[in-house]
């Protein structure tokens, strides 16, 4: 017993509840009597914690026979056993899940705390007593005990002293590196003065194991507890240093950017331990690989690479780059291929219904058809769809696919400047991955898909290689059935692919690349053709975008032929599609405004008031009343148009030519030739001599601020000077197209098919063709022929023949030389 009588003001703290209290506590411990130690004691049990003499503590009382026990013993000021369980886990404890070594103490105080919990003071003002026997069990437990003489004063040596020192040392170490010890601790060690109440203190509340704390509670001198408790926090205060060294090493090999690759790790590698994640995930792919139908070689490379990966450490990045190679592996298609449904009649009306007019296209998609259907097995063919813009390119790849029941990929090639998109990158760099050609597989899940080589024409290249030569082994039928991916490094059979490329212009594609691909022109649709696929496919698409019925509105055939021709300029339908799509959104408008009465049957006098001002105007046809105006047909990427040469003289010596119109080098050279060609052959229309010694000649060709050139116009400017230097009119409704020699032959030119409906819309009734051009017109529809007279010649001589009438034009020109121009001249 401590002789002394003081009192201590002194900071509490626990593990469990983590509360701060002053208490006054008493530290002299009240005498029990012998008879109250013969009578019977309450006994409270406590989890996880032990409590030693002369200390105060809180404590959360949840149990019903605790609260029973605690209720009783504040209201009746008694005193009693606190010992503590050997298991926390028991509910209702006995005798032997107690240990026998307690304390006596009581209750000082009960707060009921915010969320239902209890929470109790207590105070060990007793001695240490043996619990013998429990008595009772109802309405708490009841037990009798035996005191335990203890000796707990402090020597006056200097022995003690330093060891009290040391303790104090150690106790404010351990709670300055331990995380769950409160820094209001250190105060209340620095200001205990009490020997025992000290060591107590901090045997009652440091985080120490039940099992210490009850070897400390057992000895019986205050210098063997010291003793003992100095060893346990020089161990403690070792380990937390020796943490936090290995902390400092861990946090100096790891920076901010691996911080949370290492915690990755750290919890994989707890799944590791616990259920052997690695091998099972490696079983999982073995399993799968045997599920493949690929080759023998194939196998065994796969279970090479998936032995190397069982050697590879999971914690290192290799790991990762692996496993992502094998699951690429697994994820390919190999010989995985869907069966063609070859049935031509419901293909062609597949195509038909998908696509109107493009008739060679279907043709040469039905060849194809048919000859699979034969033979049974064929390499498919590489076909390169070109044309202008919105004709319908990449859409007839989606039909293709549909009509030969095949997965449909696209892959777009537009702004592709490294080699490396094609055939991916070696698996040995950090972030490697396969090439478009293998993703695209991968994606399709069949090694037979149609994979539509959208914009092939807009490959770039630059220091990191050239894409488009990548694409040669690609798109070649005789290599392409070991196709190489740098990252799979393996030859892959890419010949059942039925790869379809579509581009805008040839020229910029590569010869050796043009060269495997059969090329299929995908011409400008014809008003006519533009009429049909609005009202086939575009209204009745944009109606029900628009959420429209065909009770609100109805084009007439007139109607759609206005927006074409003033709305719009192009070889597709995408500016139609939008146009009409403006309509109908107008239209919505106003049912959705309650303003629709009835149906709105569009006429061409209606479209002005959805799309506003006409945009475009076509050149009409200007007539013959002037000498040197000829109308030539010019064909552009959004169709065919009419264009004049006009050619006027002027009088001036040294026979200047001026070009104007914004002319291309080629048209001006036709010029030029025009011009040559006329002086060599003046005697063919009688000029007069020296008619080219006194006039300027000017031609210009409207409109002037758009760039024009080619060849085409070569017989219109030998038409046109011809009829500025004879003064004769042109035939009227008259048009021409052909390129000239210097001999005069006339040389055939293209884009006769859009040329000639250009002509006709223009009110043209008469064209001059080269003879070889003949071919072209017949691949024409009838149809569209009516109404058109054509002109087929070799030489120039014929085109100015059928070209230049007798009749001269008004205020003609007097090109007759006076006797003092030939004095002049000699």
């Amino acid at each position: 017993m401590i002789k002394k009588s003081r009192k201590e003001n002194i900071l509490m703290n626990t593990d469990s509840e983590d509360i701060s209290m002053l208490a006054e506590i008493e530290t002299v411990p009240r005498e029990v009597t012998e008879e109250e130690l013969e009578q019977e004691f309450p006994v409270m049990t406590l989890r996880n914690m032990v409590m030693f003499p002369s200390v105060v503590m809180p404590i959360t009382a949840g149990r019903r026979t605790t609260l029973k026990l605690v209720n009783a013993a504040l209201k009746n000021s008694s005193s009693i056993v606190i010992a503590t369980q050997k298991l926390s886990e028991v509910e209702n404890p006995g005798y032997k899940d107690l240990y026998p070594t307690a304390v006596i103490g009581k209750v000082l105080r009960v707060f009921e705390m915010p969320g239902g919990n209890t929470t109790v003071i207590l105070q060990a003002n007793g001695p240490k007593v043996h619990l013998d026997e429990i008595t009772s069990v109802r309405p708490y437990l009841k037990g009798k005990v035996t005191p335990i003489k203890e000796t707990m004063e402090a020597e006056d040596s200097d022995e003690f002293k330093a060891l009290m020192d040391t303790c104090r040392e150690q106790c404010l170490k351990f709670v300055e590196t331990s995380e769950h010890m409160s820094p209001d601790t250190s105060f209340a060690i620095k200001n205990l003065d009490n020997s025992e109440l000290l060591v107590n203190f901090v045997c009652t509340n440091f985080p120490f194991s039940i099992e210490e704390k009850f070897e400390l509670l057992d000895l019986n001198t205050l210098k063997e507890r010291l003793y003992r408790l100095i060893q346990i926090l020089n161990k403690e205060v070792q380990l937390a240093a020796l943490k936090q060294s290995i902390q400092m090493r861990t946090r100096e090999e790891i920076d901010r950017q691996q911080r949370e690759y290492f915690l990755q790790q750290q919890i994989k590698n707890i799944q590791d331990e616990l259920g052997n994640g690695q091998n099972d995930e490696i079983d999982e792919l073995r399993q799968k690989g045997e599920q493949k139908h690929w080759k023998k070689e194939v196998a065994e490379i796969f279970e090479r690479e998936v032995s190397k990966l069982e050697r590879i450490n999971p914690q290192s990045p290799d790991y990762n780059v692996q496993l992502t190679y094998l699951q690429t592996l697994l994820a390919l298609p190999w010989d995985v291929y869907t069966t063609d449904v070859i049935n031509i009649t419901n293909a062609e009306k597949i195509l038909n219904k998908d696509h109107y007019g493009l008739e060679k296209v279907k043709e040469r998609i039905l060849e194809h058809l048919a000859v699979l259907k034969l033979k049974g097995d064929l390499k498919s063919p590489i076909i390169c769809l070109y044309g202008p813009p919105g004709v319908g390119k990449t859409s007839l790849g989606r039909s293709i696919a549909a009509s030969l029941k095949r997965k449909y990929v696209r892959m777009s090639l537009g702004g592709v400047h490294d080699e490396a998109e094609i055939r991916g990158h070696r698996k040995t760099y950090i972030g490697a991955m396969p090439g478009r050609i293998i993703k695209s597989l991968i994606k399709a899940e069949t090694s037979n898909p149609v994979v539509i080589l959208d914009e092939i024409d807009k490959l770039g290249r630059d220091r990191q290689g050239d894409p488009s030569s990548a694409m040669l082994e690609v798109l070649d039928p005789e290599q392409n059935n070991t196709f190489h991916d740098n990252y799979i490094d393996i030859d892959y059979d890419l010949s059942k692919v039925m790869f379809i490329a579509t581009a805008n212009n040839l020229s910029t594609i590569p010869t050796p690349l043009l060269d495997r691909m059969e090329l299929i022109e995908v011409s400008g649709y014809i008003t006519e053709e533009k009429i049909e696929i609005a009202r086939r496919h575009l209204i009745p698409k944009e109606m029900e975008t628009n959420g429209l019925k065909k009770e609100h509105v109805k084009f007439t055939k007139a109607a759609i032929e206005y927006i074409i021709e003033n709305y719009t300029r192009e070889s597709g339908v995408r500016e139609l599609e939008k146009k009409i799509n403006k309509v109908m959104r107008k239209i919505a408008l106003e049912i959705a405004s309650d303003k629709f009465t009835e149906q709105h049957e569009l006429k061409p006098s209606d479209i002005p008031n959805y799309l506003g001002t006409p945009e475009y105007s076509r050149d009409k046809y200007q007539g013959n009343e002037y000498a040197g105006v000829v109308t030539g047909l010019a064909w552009t990427a959004v169709g065919g148009e009419i264009l004049f040469v006009e050619t006027s003289l002027s009088k001036g010596k040294g026979s200047r030519l001026t070009l104007t119109g914004n002319l291309g080098d080629v048209m001006k050279e036709s010029a030029m030739l025009a011009l040559e060609y006329l002086k060599a052959h003046s005697h063919l229309l009688d000029l007069p001599e020296g008619i080219f010694d006194n006039w300027n000649i000017h031609i210009h060709v409207p409109e002037g601020a758009i760039p024009k050139d080619g060849p085409s116009a070569g017989i219109t400017m030998v038409t046109s000077l011809a009829s500025a230097l004879t003064q004769r009119k042109v035939k009227p409704n008259l048009a021409m197209t052909g390129e000239i020699t210097l001999r005069g032959k006339v040389l055939p030119v293209g884009g006769i098919k859009e040329k000639i409906l250009a002509a006709k819309r223009a009110g043209i009734k008469d064209i001059i063709l080269c003879e070889e051009n003949r071919k072209n017109i017949e691949e024409i529809q009838p149809l569209y022929l009516q109404g058109l007279t054509f002109h087929y010649v070799k030489d120039i001589k014929e085109v100015l023949d059928l070209a230049l009438t007798d009749e001269k034009v008004a205020d003609a020109i007097d090109f007759t030389v006076t006797e003092e121009q030939k004095e002049e001249k000699k």
